[in-house]
């Protein structure tokens, strides 16, 4: 009897929606199979029920030629494709030439001409990426934290779900597209450029946390390597670490030891006075760790200047292969033309602007984008001026980088820098302009 009164009601709802019709005078509410069974507690004990379920279609609206389709993409897999708030299409596919296909296949079934959709993705890295826009297609790069505010649009609990963020991307393009910026037209020799010059910075990064690791480690059972080398990211501090790890093994070096080490690591006239001060540290009595210990230590600083000379290795090649690419360039005697850029520096401020002559449309979206802009906070009679942190950290760090190398090569800028300090101002607001005159 509950079975009969479930399709009882299901044929009920179905006739009461019969007369909605699609454009192609198709029913919009029909039967669609059955949910999975399951079993009901009633008063007669334990009943199996297999409840009919009802398909809902979606009503597609007119203009089809006159508008444009939207893609939206919540997670690396999941895809809704819409036109005028309708959903056309909503599929999961792989990262992989197979979904690719599909997914192309899905957008040339609702459009013909790739340059009429937009697409919106919540990265603008990856193979996807490329090759959607090698396919023509205009693609949109929406920062999550934008998307995150979209979607309490149509729930603020919280909830989150892979198909509610693709239909909301999509939306977003839909209803606010002018208010986003397609991804740029780079070159590929600028793109190129900001690998480079990203892998580069990447790498300065990891050596300058492998040193303070090194440094922390010395501190705990060899202080007299600290003392030494007041920088232990030299090839003559890492050689000699490298040959003597622990105290007993540098106090066990002679001058003459430390001369040759001196040498192998590239020092040329190594001065006798620089060979008696370092043997002098490492004969200098110190607190010790028990010798099994302090045998482990020496094998982890073993490993830590092996990876710290292969990081200084690859800086190197990372350093020549950026400079070729960079020199070829056609604005890099532009850019080599201000004060304080050079090659790496210059790299990676063309690597992060681009040469997409229409990314920017004034100065005032460039200094936005590289953060050197302030953000204005204004509400009835309170007004303050912030420092923006919504922007290109790889680009702000160059640019403050570009600020103090300035300094040392135009005296308007080392007057400016000069003239804001005696008003208060500290290094870090100095960065926000530099005059280059």
């Amino acid at each position: 009897m509950l079975t009969a009164a479930l399709q009882a009601e299901v044929a009920a709802y179905i006739e009461a929606h019969a007369g909605q019709l699609d454009e192609n005078g198709h029913r919009l509410v029909v039967r669609n199979g059955y949910h999975a069974g399951r079993e009901v507690m009633t008063v007669a004990g334990v009943v199996p029920v297999r409840a009919p379920r009802v398909k809902r279609q979606a009503r597609r609206r007119g203009h089809r030629r006159v508008l444009r389709d939207r893609l939206g993409r919540a997670s690396s897999r999941h895809r809704c494709c819409e036109r005028d708030g309708a959903v056309l299409a909503q599929r999961r596919i792989s990262d992989d030439v197979a979904g690719f296909t599909r997914l192309t296949e899905i957008l040339c079934a609702h459009a013909d001409d790739p340059t009429s959709v937009d697409v919106a993705l919540e990265t603008d890295r990856g193979l996807l990426v490329a090759a959607l826009r090698a396919a023509g297609y205009r693609v949109f790069a929406i920062n999550p934290k934008a998307v995150d505010r979209y979607r309490d649009r149509y729930a603020v609990s919280g909830a989150k779900s892979d198909p509610v963020d693709a239909l909301v991307l999509a939306n977003l393009l839909r209803t606010d597209r002018d208010r986003h910026r397609p991804m740029p037209n780079d070159s590929v020799e600028v793109e190129a450029i900001a690998v480079l010059a990203r892998a580069h910075q990447d790498a300065v990064r990891t050596g300058q946390r492998d040193a303070n690791r090194l440094r922390s480690l010395l501190r705990e059972f060899f202080p007299a390597a600290v003392a030494a080398f007041p920088r232990l990211s030299t090839r003559s501090a890492l050689t000699i670490l490298a040959t003597a790890p622990t105290p007993p093994a540098a106090r066990a070096l002679t001058p003459e030891q430390i001369r040759g080490l001196l040498r192998s690591a590239g020092r040329v006239g190594v001065r006798t006075s620089e060979v008696d001060r370092l043997h002098r540290a490492f004969i200098a009595e110190q607190l010790h760790q028990p010798p099994a210990v302090e045998d482990a230590m020496g094998e982890a600083v073993r490993s830590i200047v092996t990876t710290l000379t292969a990081t200084q290795t690859a800086i190197g090649d990372l350093e020549t292969a950026l400079a070729e690419r960079f020199d070829n360039h056609p604005d890099a005697e532009i850019l080599r033309s201000l004060p304080g850029l050079g090659v790496v520096l210059g790299g990676r401020v063309l690597g992060e602007f681009g040469d997409d002559p229409t990314r920017f449309t004034d100065a005032a979206s460039r200094r936005r984008y590289a953060g050197t802009a302030p953000v204005t906070r204004a509400s009835g009679r309170s007004r303050v001026v912030l420092l923006r942190r919504a922007r290109n950290q790889r680009l702000a760090e160059a640019c403050r980088w570009w600020a103090f190398n300035a300094m040392q090569h135009s005296d308007g800028t080392m007057a400016y820098y000069r003239r804001r300090r005696a008003a208060g101002d500290t290094q870090v607001r100095f960065g926000v302009v530099v005059p280059l005159s």
